[in-house]
């Protein structure tokens, strides 16, 4: 009854898999599983990988003995690897085996193992471009701290006019120094402003008063004249 089931299914496969599939024995074939990989280049061969089928007297009462091999004849891909993959595919069809013994089972067993390898292939790819992501998002995050400013408190508010008062003065300072070595280098003296009495003394205005001889005592007219000091 086995062997009966196994011959019928083996000529079902040769119709699916008619370039795919390669006999070793009577009881034991290959199958070559290609991948569909999207934005893989169109004109390179696709990532592939063998499934190696042995019936056992039993089957399909029993599991069939399955292996995964290296395809000679497959594309690579950084995201696949037959060798480091080829535990976790066979164990992601062993749910699918127990819910079909006593059934022919190899295509499904096919269509599992392919849909496992690509899944295993964008997982790969997902995580790649996530981690490229989160790398740009903290170089923006990085970037974009050059254009924030401290945020504003009490605190930070005086220093900011601690340091603004400061920084007026020494331009006042700097303006000074600068007005005074160009009067220098002119040979102007600075305009002084004379008391009324230095003002009387000279001729300058008419008599004043003995209670307004303050020497430092200004008058009005001491703005409109700028003369060049003793």
């Amino acid at each position: 009854m086995g062997r009966e089931e196994q011959v019928e299914e083996r000529e079902v496969l040769d119709s699916i898999f008619p370039e795919e599939i390669t006999d070793v024995s009577e009881t034991e074939f290959r199958i070559s599983i290609a991948l569909d990989i999207p934005d893989f280049p169109e004109d390179e061969e696709p990532p592939k990988f063998l499934l190696s089928v042995r019936y056992p007297d039993e089957y399909p009462d029993v599991a069939p003995n399955l292996e995964i091999l290296a395809a000679t004849d497959g594309g690579v891909t950084e995201y696949f690897d037959t060798g480091d993959d080829r535990e976790h595919l066979l164990a992601s069809v062993e749910e699918t085996i127990q819910e079909n013994i006593g059934m022919a089972m190899i295509f499904t067993i096919v269509s599992a193992l392919k849909d496992a390898a690509e899944q295993l292939v964008q997982e790969r790819k997902d995580a790649v471009a996530q981690a490229e992501e989160e790398r740009r998002a903290a170089a923006e995050r990085e970037e974009n701290k050059k254009f924030q400013g401290t945020p504003v408190n009490p605190e930070t508010f005086l220093k900011w006019r601690e340091g603004f008062l400061k920084e007026m003065e020494e331009e006042r300072v700097r303006e000074e120094e600068e007005r005074l070595a160009e009067l220098k280098k002119a040979k102007i003296k600075e305009p002084v402003k004379l008391t009324g009495r230095q003002l009387w003394e000279r001729g300058l205005v008419g008599k004043v008063d003995e209670g307004d001889e303050d020497e430092d005592a200004p008058v009005e007219e001491m703005d409109k004249l700028a003369v060049e000091a003793a």
